[in-house]
C-alpha cells in the first residue's frame, strides 16, 4: 500500500506502508478525563519519549469509544509499557492481563491494582478468574489488552507463535470487537528476554492497527475449543499479517508451535 505514516508528534514520514491518516482529531475524552493514568503517563511518557519515537500505522482504526479486545504479538518484556504508551497515544487508557506475580511486586503492584490492571495466574483454576474481571471492563466499556501467544514468542525470527484462546472468548462471549494489532522495532529498545533498557539512540518503533477480525461464522456457536482454536487462528493470522507489512518481508509459511518443538509454554487463559 501506498501513503504516508503518522508519527507520535503528528508529523508525516515517507515511508510506503500504510495508508495516509486522517487530520488529527480532537483529544479524546477517555485521556482527558482525570485519573490515575495522568500520573502514569506523566511518569513514564517522558522517559519513554527520550528513547523511542512512536510511528503509527493505520491509527485510524484505534476505536475511540465502547468496549474492545486490542491483541498484539508478543516478543519483549518490555511489550506492556510499549503497547500502553501507544494506546494512550491513540486515546484510549490501556488496561492489560498481567501476570499475578508483578501484583505482589512493592510499588508496580500498587500501580497495577490502582489503574484497573487484571491479575492472571499462570496455572491452576484462576484462569477464569481473570476472563470475569476483563468482562467487568467490557462492560463499563473500557478496551483490554490481551496478548494471544499468552507469552513472549518462542519463534527465533519474533514471528508470532500459536495463540492461545483467551483474547477470543471474551470477544466471542461478550459481543465485542477484537481487533489485532503489531509492532516492531520493540527488539532495539529490549531484547527477547532482555532486562536491561537501551534508550540511546532513540529507536522508532512502528505499531500497525488492524480492523476487527470478522467473528461473523463463529457467533451463535458453541464455544467448544474446535470454535475457539479455529476463531484464534484468525486472529493470529490478523496480527501477523500486520507484522508482515511493518517488517517488510513475508511470514513464515507456517506458525511456530511450541508444543512441536518441544518447549515449555507458560500462561494458561483458555482453560
Amino acid at each position: 500500500m501506498n501513503g504516508q505514516v503518522a508519527n507520535d508528534d503528528g508529523a508525516d514520514e515517507s515511508k510506503p506502508v500504510s495508508d495516509p491518516p486522517p487530520a488529527r482529531a480532537k483529544p479524546r475524552s477517555e485521556t482527558r478525563r482525570p485519573s490515575f493514568f495522568w500520573f502514569l503517563a506523566a511518569v513514564i511518557l517522558p522517559i519513554l519519549n527520550l528513547g523511542v519515537k512512536f510511528r503509527f500505522h493505520h491509527r485510524e482504526r484505534m476505536p475511540q469509544s465502547g468496549a474492545f479486545v486490542l491483541a498484539p504479538n508478543h516478543y519483549s518484556e518490555i511489550d506492556p509499557v510499549v503497547m500502553g504508551a501507544a494506546s494512550w497515544k491513540l486515546g484510549r487508557a490501556p488496561r492489560f492481563l498481567a501476570k499475578a506475580s508483578l501484583f505482589k511486586v512493592p510499588v508496580v503492584g500498587w500501580a497495577l491494582r490502582a489503574s484497573g490492571q487484571i491479575p492472571v495466574e499462570r496455572s491452576g483454576s484462576r484462569g477464569h478468574d481473570a476472563l470475569r474481571a476483563a468482562e467487568e471492563l467490557v462492560e463499563k466499556g473500557r478496551m483490554v489488552i490481551v496478548y494471544p501467544e499468552g507469552s513472549l514468542t518462542r519463534d527465533p525470527d519474533l514471528w508470532p507463535m500459536r495463540g492461545k484462546t483467551g483474547a477470543v472468548r471474551i470477544a466471542l462471549e461478550r459481543g465485542i470487537p477484537l481487533v489485532p494489532a503489531a509492532h516492531w522495532g520493540t527488539q532495539a529498545l529490549m531484547p527477547r528476554y532482555g532486562k536491561k533498557l537501551s534508550l540511546f539512540p532513540r529507536k522508532t518503533i512502528d505499531v500497525a492497527i488492524g480492523d476487527p477480525v470478522d467473528l461473523s461464522r463463529y457467533r451463535g456457536k458453541p464455544l467448544d475449543q474446535a470454535t475457539m482454536v479455529a476463531a484464534t487462528a484468525d486472529l493470529m493470522d490478523a496480527i501477523t499479517a500486520l507484522l508482515a507489512e511493518l517488517r517488510g518481508e513475508p511470514a513464515p509459511a507456517e506458525r511456530w508451535d511450541p508444543v512441536v518443538h518441544g518447549q515449555k509454554e507458560t500462561g494458561r487463559l483458555e482453560d
